[in-house]
């Protein structure tokens, strides 16, 4: 019988269990979309169901497995991934009892008490660990401690929600240091929760035993016990591998896994990630937030471009509603015969300046009013397709601006950058990138990389792969290049920096209480 791989991934949006042969092609895919839970009365909240949560990824495991046509015994070890930054705690007997998902903005006041209580502090945890205290897990805590004093009582282990996967596969509970780098009490050298901001953790009474063991990815954590059989379908005793953060595995599912090598992946939201050694200091402006990889000795520096793919999504279904019936009638994709059109468009946009994201500002983090700047009345001129190829113009500005922050403080860059995601389907979109930035972009065969990096962690757990790298390299393959066009790039180089002043001008109306933020860091 064939040997498979079973990758569960616990996203922003849904969870998905995806099965792979060894030679990483897809076999079957069981996905359900699962809804966050926003607390009555808790602004900004977005608590993580864990007890709806699991049912629904045990029945994608059953989906996949039918998909795949697979015994559940051809399955030899099981890993996970999941969004980053999302928190599960659990009292003694290892059961959850409070989660929350990735962007749980509910502790902007505990942010505002530690910037006034300890100006220094945030500072001090962002040079260890890269992290800010935006989505971090201190302030979180101190929310539950202020505000569930009875629960706070009976946490007993704290670890990430790709973790939570495997603790209710096997019943331990374990972290790595991919996805608990995110929560920001991490070592970025030791790649080991800091003892020192762990005891500045236990001064604000959060005891310091509740951090958990932190291993690698691909380290065996235990086996699927009896019960999490029972509830998947899947035969108690197959390994269970430790994961890790969904666009570090991400990354090592491009083949970003050596020392120097960008991507960017383009979703709902757009990462730069640039792999650096894991002793490089973070900036001191506190601009790029800083993780572990899920490769041994390296970091990777990481931009964030805010909603581009959302924006797109909004744009399409707000003004292309004709675009969408002569897609249909054609028989292909709206955002297909989006970029047919704003192909004819020339390079500027005529002069369109989109105001969405911006460039990143980690240790402050805010955006601008959404907005178009510089529209005209010529309806020849300014008009879908050009609006369109402007939003696509300034998510690859955006994303160059981030790339050139992080090769400022890491001085590490290179000639190439891997670009995944569905903003990789087009044709037009990828030019547009390698334009701007300059760089040979090169787009995968498999586009969608995350549940392929957790499928290369649980083979490697098992000895199937010798590493992530040498995985990565076995299975990574290329399908399309794209070369710049260098005077374009001049062209662009001209765009951004009037960009960059027309959107300090519109992020000072924000600030004068005239717009509204796009999104902004919880106690800002």
């Amino acid at each position: 019988m064939q040997d498979v791989l079973l990758a569960l991934d616990a996203g922003t949006g849904s969870g998905r269990a995806v099965i792979f042969d060894t030679a990483g092609h897809q076999l079957g895919v069981g996905q359900e979309e699962w809804t966050h839970i926003s607390e009555p009365n808790v602004p900004n909240s977005m608590a993580f169901d864990c007890a709806a949560n699991w049912p629904l990824l045990c029945r994608c495991i059953k989906t996949a497995i039918q998909q795949a046509n697979i015994q559940p015994e051809q399955i030899k070890a099981i890993s996970s991934t999941s969004m980053r930054e999302g928190i599960v705690l659990y009292n003694a007997q290892k059961q959850p009892i409070w989660a929350v998902a990735n962007v749980d903005a509910r502790a902007g006041e505990q942010v505002k008490w530690l910037h006034h209580t300890y100006p220094e502090l945030e500072a001090e945890f962002y040079a260890a660990s890269g992290q800010t205290f935006a989505l971090g897990a201190l302030p979180r805590l101190l929310w539950l401690q202020q505000h569930h004093p009875e629960r706070f009582a009976h946490v007993r282990h704290i670890n990430m929600i790709s973790d939570w996967v495997l603790t209710e596969l096997s019943g331990e509970i374990i972290t790595e240091p991919s996805n608990a780098g995110t929560a920001g009490i991490f070592d970025l050298k030791s790649r080991q929760f800091s003892p020192g901001l762990v005891k500045i953790c236990a001064d604000l009474g959060i005891s310091e035993s509740i951090f958990p063991s932190t291993i690698e990815t691909g380290t065996p954590v235990g086996v699927v016990s009896q019960a999490a059989a029972e509830a998947t379908g899947l035969t108690a005793g197959t390994p269970v591998i430790a994961g890790g953060g969904d666009v570090q595995l991400g990354s090592a599912g491009l083949g970003i896994v050596e020392l120097g090598q960008s991507a960017i992946l383009g979703g709902t939201f757009w990462q730069q990630v640039v792999n650096i050694p894991a002793d490089t200091p973070p900036p001191k402006d506190m601009s790029i937030r800083v993780n572990p990889h899920v490769v041994l000795g390296m970091s990777q520096a990481e931009g964030i471009t805010f909603f581009s793919g959302l924006v797109m999504r909004w744009f399409r279904d707000a003004f292309c509603e004709l675009e969408k019936h002569q897609a249909a009638a054609q028989g292909v994709d709206t955002y297909t015969l989006m970029e047919q059109q704003a192909a004819q468009v020339p390079v500027g946009s005529y002069g369109i300046l989109p105001i969405f994201s911006d460039a990143m500002h980690y240790g402050h983090w805010m955006h601008a009013s959404p907005s178009f700047i510089n529209l005209g009345l010529d309806a020849s001129k300014y008009n879908k397709a050009s609006m369109f190829r402007a939003l696509q113009e300034n998510a690859c500005i955006v994303s160059a601006l981030n790339l050139q922050a992080i090769e400022a403080f890491s001085g590490v860059s290179s000639d190439t950058l891997v670009f995944a995601g569905g903003a990789s389907k087009g044709q037009l979109w990828p030019q547009i990138l390698a334009d701007v930035t300059g760089k040979t972009i090169q787009i995968p065969e498999v586009k969608e990389a995350t549940a392929l990096g957790a499928a290369m962690a649980a083979g490697v757990g098992v000895g199937i792969y010798e590493s992530l790298p040498q995985a990565a390299k076995t299975l990574v393959r290329w399908e399309k290049t794209y070369a710049p066009n260098l005077a374009n790039t001049a062209l662009y180089a001209q765009i951004a920096e009037r960009w960059q002043a027309v959107y300090v001008e519109q992020l000072n109306l924000v600030k004068r209480g005239l717009t509204e933020s796009l999104w902004k860091a919880p106690g800002l």
